[in-house]
């Protein structure tokens, strides 16, 4: 066990890339000096730029291993990435409640690859919104917002609505005016998160690592605002770290 690390846990896909998914957020737990843990929710025929098929884990599967991990490690932070269902998502969250209440959890809110493959099939409003108020941080782009409520257009409104059930990180990659620009949404503040650097080069399962990082760094006892920016930090490394759409993990 390890002795001076926290542990973090991985829900997540499997990319055979090593791009996204549990791959990705073990890379990057292990640079910000975390122990990190991973289960598997769906295994993926991909790489970088191509998505051919995937093939979801049982759903009871998953939560033996939810309930074996917490059994045998504090467990401070859980990422949870894909999933294929609302409902496959809050079964995973309960299992977590019940094992310990303390432990934060974000959820990266991929509802389809960037090679356009879908997911996550959205249920109810009300499931939807059961499932914030049981989480600290989901971290949606301008584009998968939008999905998360279809009934309104402003990406800044449903974050707005949401963060009255758990805090929003609302990405600017896809910002409208303000791209790279990202905002904290919680339920008394907004909070301006401004790009450092300039000249970004995209990168497959961004998305999976500034999530995983911000998890880490919860997990490191900084609170939510602290490690967003310090995520914002360590994704604009990892983006321009190289220009392939693979990148490399360093702090």
């Amino acid at each position: 066990m390890s002795a001076n690390r926290p542990f973090v846990l991985s829900i997540a896909g499997f990319d055979p890339s090593g791009g996204a998914g549990v791959l990705a957020d073990i890379k990057t737990f292990e640079q910000h000096r975390v122990y990190g843990l991973s289960i598997i929710t769906g295994n993926t025929i991909q790489t970088e730029n191509s998505f051919q098929s995937i093939q979801w884990m049982d759903l009871d599967f998953v939560l033996d291993s939810v309930r074996t991990l917490f059994e045998h490690y504090e467990i401070e932070a859980v990422k949870i990435g894909i999933v294929p269902s609302l409902a496959f998502l809050k079964k995973i969250i309960l299992e977590i409640k019940q094992s310990s209440t303390r432990t934060k959890i974000v959820w990266d809110t991929v509802l389809k690859s960037t090679t356009e493959f879908e997911f996550i099939r959205l249920g109810t409003q009300t499931e939807l919104f059961e499932i914030l108020n049981q989480i600290d941080l989901i971290t949606p782009n301008y584009q998968e917002i939008k999905k998360l409520n279809p009934g309104k257009t402003s990406g800044e409104e449903i974050a707005k609505e949401l963060s009255q059930y758990c805090a929003v990180l609302l990405k600017g990659g896809h910002h409208p005016q303000e791209k790279g620009t990202d905002y904290l949404f919680t339920n008394d503040k907004i909070i301006k998160i401004n790009p450092l650097a300039t000249g970004i080069s995209e990168k497959h399962g961004s998305g999976c690592v500034l999530s995983s990082a911000i998890a880490a760094n919860l997990a490191l006892n900084n609170n939510l605002s602290t490690s967003c920016k310090k995520a914002k930090l360590y994704i604009e490394n990892y983006l321009n770290s190289n220009n392939t759409l693979l990148g490399y993990h360093y702090v």
